[in-house]
């Protein structure tokens, strides 16, 4: 089932440190000016369904299993397109507005590629 669906509209010029550190930033076009430079920028923010623990993000074609979703994941995502993205990486604590997946590759981004989330 399909919870959730965008595509990368703009990456931001400084997106690719957070990137290399395996962060992923995603924020609505409409994002601050002094954000958007380190962000994945897209146009989609309507959720079918919450997100849950054991959802599947695909990342273009590859899928990862989502581990945890930060309390304020849903509300960000709905309201500002907003979340972060990491694979767990150990016990660090997670800030609410991310979502936690499996460790793996994350394949290269680019504009037009499609963030997916099912169930």
């Amino acid at each position: 089932m399909l919870i959730y669906q965008t595509e990368i509209t703009k990456i931001g010029p400084l997106a690719s440190e957070f990137i290399e550190a395996d962060m992923l930033i995603l924020f609505k076009t409409d994002a601050p000016a002094e954000l958007a430079d380190y962000c994945l920028l897209h146009e989609q923010n309507e959720l079918s369904e919450d997100i849950s623990a054991g959802d599947t993000l695909y990342i273009g074609d590859q899928p990862f299993r989502i581990l945890e979703v930060g309390e304020a994941v849903n509300k960000n995502l709905a309201a500002l397109g907003h979340i972060t993205i990491r694979p767990k990486a150990g016990e660090e604590e997670n800030l609410p507005g991310t979502l936690v997946i499996e460790q793996g590759d994350i394949p290269a981004l680019k504009e037009g590629a499609t963030l997916t989330i099912k169930r």
